[in-house]
């Protein structure tokens, strides 16, 4: 019987690796089993060959295709969930910053309003255009009405006409270009005592620590009960021109002349040419001013202001009360 003869374990020479024969060998047979050796140059190969080639193997067109897709459908899913949270935040930031002008606008109105010579508030209109004037003032004193037990003093004349007078107490801040009124009691041109027609205004032109002079003799038409006067710096006029028909603005103009007749056209003068004319809001779609004289030492004044932008509108209404005690 033919002796068969099992191949061992070949080690390939310069390399780790261990190559087994594949078959065995016949003795006196034709049939030939491949030499380890030639398994081995079969094999043999340079070190790092095979990263090499993996390496630069690249990415194929329909991976990236699939890639891109997959992507893309991550990307939708996910802008999905997310783009009821952002628009709700972004039209929460737009009410915020409407309610904010708004509040500013008409906190800035009432805090003037409040610095108001008493009886000269008024309101108007033209058009689709809203009026708010009064005479702002800086503060105000008591002037002597009599001379003092020893003759001395200088009191306010009102059966002539006076430039001096003598200040009770505190003396108040003063400035060129303010007037003097005394006992302030309409807004209405055909009344006396009147600060816009001029009767109970006087120009004051300086002052020491008690006595106040005025720019020409004035006789005031009547003597205040409490022996007060207001210095007035200047008229103020908030004209707001709301949308769709005006300019959307709420404007404050003041250091104009003082007029008798209440000014209504923002774009004519005394108005247009007022050295200051501030923009305290836009994108006022409405915009509401009335006053009405609850008692005769007290009115109140009603504010409406409605905003709006980008779908958004915010409307915000505020009481001022007024006083009018001249």
């Amino acid at each position: 019987m033919p002796y068969l003869k099992k191949c061992s374990m070949f080690k390939v020479p310069g390399s780790m690796f261990q190559v087994p024969c594949s078959g065995f060998h016949v003795p006196g047979s034709e049939s030939r089993v491949p030499s380890p050796e030639s398994q081995v140059r079969t094999l043999n190969f340079e070190p790092g060959t095979l990263n090499a080639k993996l390496r630069a193997r690249g990415v194929s067109l329909v991976e990236m295709i699939v890639v891109i897709a997959v992507t893309g459908i991550l990307a939708a899913v996910v802008a999905t969930f997310i783009q009821r949270p952002v628009e709700g935040y972004v039209d929460a930031v737009r009410r915020a910053e409407l309610t904010d002008i708004a509040d500013t606008a008409l906190r800035r109105m009432t805090r003037d309003v409040r610095t108001a010579l008493p009886n000269s508030l008024r309101v108007t209109a033209n058009g689709n255009v809203r009026y708010i004037e009064y005479l702002q003032t800086s503060g105000g004193g008591r002037y002597r009405a009599e001379v003092d037990s020893g003759g001395l003093g200088d009191p306010l004349d009102f059966t002539a006409a006076d430039a001096t007078f003598d200040v009770i107490g505190p003396m108040p801040a003063l400035a060129a270009g303010n007037a003097i009124v005394v006992y302030n009691l309409s807004s209405d041109p055909a009344t006396t005592s009147n600060a816009y027609v001029g009767d109970n205004r006087a120009s004051y032109s300086s002052n020491t620590a008690t006595t106040i002079t005025l720019t020409a003799a004035k006789l005031f038409p009547f003597n205040s009960p409490g022996k007060r006067f207001q210095v007035v710096q200047t008229p103020v006029t908030y004209a707001c021109d709301p949308l769709p028909g005006g300019t959307g603005e709420l404007r404050r103009v003041s250091g104009y002349a003082i007029q008798a007749a209440q000014p209504n056209n923002i774009n004519a003068a005394p108005l247009s040419t007022a050295p200051v004319n501030a923009l305290l809001a836009r994108n006022v779609r409405d915009c509401a001013f009335s006053y009405a004289e609850v008692s005769q030492r007290t009115g109140v004044l009603a504010l409406r202001l409605q905003l709006e932008s980008g779908g958004e509108s915010v409307r915000l209404f505020q009481q001022v009360h007024v006083n009018n005690v001249p």
